[in-house]
């Protein structure tokens, strides 16, 4: 059966990871053509040594591609203003989008809690590096006891993030904090970026706090239960993906001021649960520390998988 044709626009670190894992991982899909606006980027200049259709004409030189036709996926891996411009010319021309910015103009997915109710959507937003390495943990805690708030913080290194990452800040913590609440199910949610610039880097690091009403024991090791499989079904394909210490539950002492954080009506936490997270990257490109570019096209590469995947089952 004849794999699924996909393009990647963008040729920076991400889009050019993202090319490789396709040519060396996927079950599913083939590499249509790598667009560009810079014609000097490695990405592009790696692409042709693949044998793949080149552009660096932006999304006009996609639409004007002689095998344009044949692309059923796109994966955009610019910057969330330019993938408002991308989606509007591509949309109406059938094409699947796989938006790995923080446009957040489709449903954002997180392929181990919420991919299968968006597999009919023609943009998927992938949220944020950050999104994706901690709303799993804060889904599962959920599912477990309703969360009050939940806070992350995602530490990447320096040298791992491109002008499109350094672009988006802001848009980085809106997105993330909407999706914590949205897809990990937390009354209210807060994200924070740090760009570490040690030497030498550090690998992704990724912390979750989340206030919950947890007072039974017995639901401090449901959480921990659940916290942990699903890392389980994060590594499966995110690989470098792992809990990095054992969940932490502690006791909020009465007297400490936790009001201000929580949504109006939300009822006051017992206790905090406190997850310590690292990404080792897959060096596909960049090297091992650049965990926060592995886990976005690790998880927009499963989008993808299971979208061809599904339609070959339906042939």
């Amino acid at each position: 059966m004849s794999r699924t044709k996909v393009a990647i626009i963008g040729s920076g670190n991400i889009g050019t990871d993202l090319m490789i894992k396709v040519v060396r991982t996927s079950e599913h899909l083939e590499m249509g053509a790598m667009v560009g606006i810079d014609p000097a980027s490695d990405g592009l200049a790696r692409a042709q040594r693949f044998g793949f259709a080149t552009t660096h004409e932006g999304v006009e030189g996609l639409v004007s591609l002689p095998g344009f036709d044949e692309i059923e996926i796109v994966f955009d891996a610019t910057s969330a203003k330019a993938h408002e411009v991308n989606a509007a010319r591509l949309q109406p021309l059938g094409k699947r989008l796989v938006d790995l910015t923080p446009a957040a103009i489709g449903p954002y997915v997180v392929p181990a809690v919420n991919l299968e109710e968006h597999l009919d959507a023609p943009n998927l937003n992938m949220v944020t590096c950050g999104g994706q390495a901690t709303i799993p943990v804060v889904a599962a805690i959920s599912r477990v006891v309703p969360v009050e708030y939940a806070e992350i913080v995602a530490s990447i290194a320096s040298k791992s993030a491109g002008p499109g990452t350094r672009a988006n800040i802001d848009e980085f913590t809106e997105t993330t904090s909407a999706a914590i609440v949205e897809v990990g199910g937390a009354r209210r949610g807060k994200a924070i970026i740090i760009l570490n610039p040690a030497e030498p880097p550090l690998i992704m690091r990724d912390t979750v706090f989340a206030l919950v009403s947890a007072p039974d024991p017995a639901t401090h090791d449901e959480i921990r239960r659940s916290v942990e499989k699903m890392a389980a079904e994060v590594a499966a394909y995110v690989p470098g993906y792992r809990l990095k210490q054992a969940v932490q539950i502690a006791e909020i002492p009465s007297d400490q001021p936790v009001e201000n954080l929580l949504a109006p009506g939300g009822q006051r936490p017992t206790h905090q649960v406190s997850v310590f997270l690292e990404v080792e990257g897959a060096a596909h490109y960049l090297p091992a520390y650049a965990g926060n570019l592995d886990i976005m096209t690790s998880a927009a590469l499963q989008v993808a998988e299971r979208i061809a995947a599904a339609k070959e089952s339906a042939l």
